[in-house]
């Protein structure tokens, strides 16, 4: 229970008027125990809040302004509603994803327009206090032949995407456009300082992460080879790349591009979002967390998932082109969605976050 909400309260991060979208803020989604959802209301309004990210202890909820080039922190008010805490702060062009310290220190914007990666210092209460923006990505791949920005079809750019904060309080990047993965040391009067980086196959896409805790590895899901990429922590401290495979059971169609990668509670199961073809794909962890099997793809209940959200048996898409948000049951054996459970409309769903 969440104040007098029956079941979880899920917050929804949605594109808005400003970028062609029809949420009108942050969403409050109540989650019942028998798998059907309930549209409570707009929590805050909020220029095109596309991703969110919650303080580790505190009600504070921290969301991008894709359009308007900020972020912001809010904070909960009454049973689901939420209010700013603080001004919004400059971002980057079409900042698109945000994450949170464990530690509540900081957070971290990354911008898909620009390339910024930007960390926020944090005060007690949860707000913002101070902006430092990290060293521009260099390409590892520059001056080889073909390489074009796949998303516009020019030259190749920097696009930082997604960050993960590393068990050991590293920070890890992706940077889409570069087809590069970072990491990094934080300093609390110089924000983020580089340790080193990963150079993913040209023309991969390496767009979200997360970090599997019993073979320190990482998977990276890469958005326009429709993979997950396996990096593994050595001894001296650095990632390298152990292994890359298939994101999907069936193979990628003409069209599609990869969005979310989620691990279950488990850590048994990873599944991923593949726009397009609309599925949802379920992969095995083997090898103690060093190797991902692909086990079955299942239709996604709706247009685009851009996002998805794994908790207590339950599966939650949400449906950025068909403005739905869909709940599947989880088989706890084999980890396949099976039964749709309930299917909510809301306005170009983008993001699903847990509420605090």
């Amino acid at each position: 229970m969440a104040g007098n909400i029956e079941g979880t309260l899920i917050w929804a991060g949605a594109y808005t008027a400003d970028s062609d979208g029809s949420g009108t803020g942050i969403g409050a989604i109540a989650a019942r125990e028998d798998g059907s959802l309930s549209w409570l209301g707009t929590a805050v309004e909020a220029p095109s809040p596309s991703f969110l990210a919650v303080h580790p202890t505190l009600p504070v909820v921290y969301a991008v302004a894709e359009a308007a080039r900020t972020v912001r922190a809010y904070r909960r008010t009454g049973p689901f509603g939420l209010e700013p805490l603080g001004e919004a702060w400059p971002a980057g062009a079409a900042a698109c994803h945000v994450a949170v310290d464990p530690s509540a220190r900081f957070i971290v914007v990354n911008c898909w327009g620009d390339g910024n990666v930007l960390l926020y210092g944090l005060d007690d209460d949860g707000g913002i206090t101070s902006r430092f923006a990290a060293p521009p990505a260099k390409d590892p791949h520059a001056g080889v032949d073909g390489g074009i920005d796949i998303a516009t079809g020019g030259p190749r750019v920097s696009r930082a995407h997604a960050s993960l904060m590393l068990e050991d309080g590293r920070i890890m990047t992706t940077d889409l456009g570069f087809d590069l993965v970072r990491v990094w040391n934080y300093f609390p009067d110089t924000g983020l300082l580089p340790d080193h980086q990963v150079a993913l196959p040209m023309g991969s896409g390496p767009r979200h992460l997360v970090q599997h805790p019993s073979a320190d590895a990482v998977f990276v899901v890469t958005e326009y080879t429709i993979e997950v990429v396996v990096l593994l922590h050595g001894a001296d401290g650095r990632f390298v790349l152990h292994r890359r495979g298939p994101a999907t059971a069936g193979g990628a169609a003409d069209g599609d591009a990869a969005a979310e990668i989620a691990l279950s509670p488990d850590n048994r199961f990873v599944y991923t979002g593949i726009r397009g073809s609309n599925r949802i794909s379920v992969l095995a962890v083997e090898g103690s967390g060093t190797r991902l099997r692909p086990v079955a793809d299942v239709p996604s209940g709706g247009d685009w998932p851009r996002h998805h959200l794994v908790r207590d048996g339950r599966l939650h898409v949400a449906h950025e082109r068909s403005n739905q948000v869909t709940t599947f049951a989880l088989d706890h054996a084999t980890g396949i969605p099976g039964e749709v459970l309930d299917q909510l409309n809301v306005g170009s769903p983008t993001a699903l976050v847990i509420a605090p």
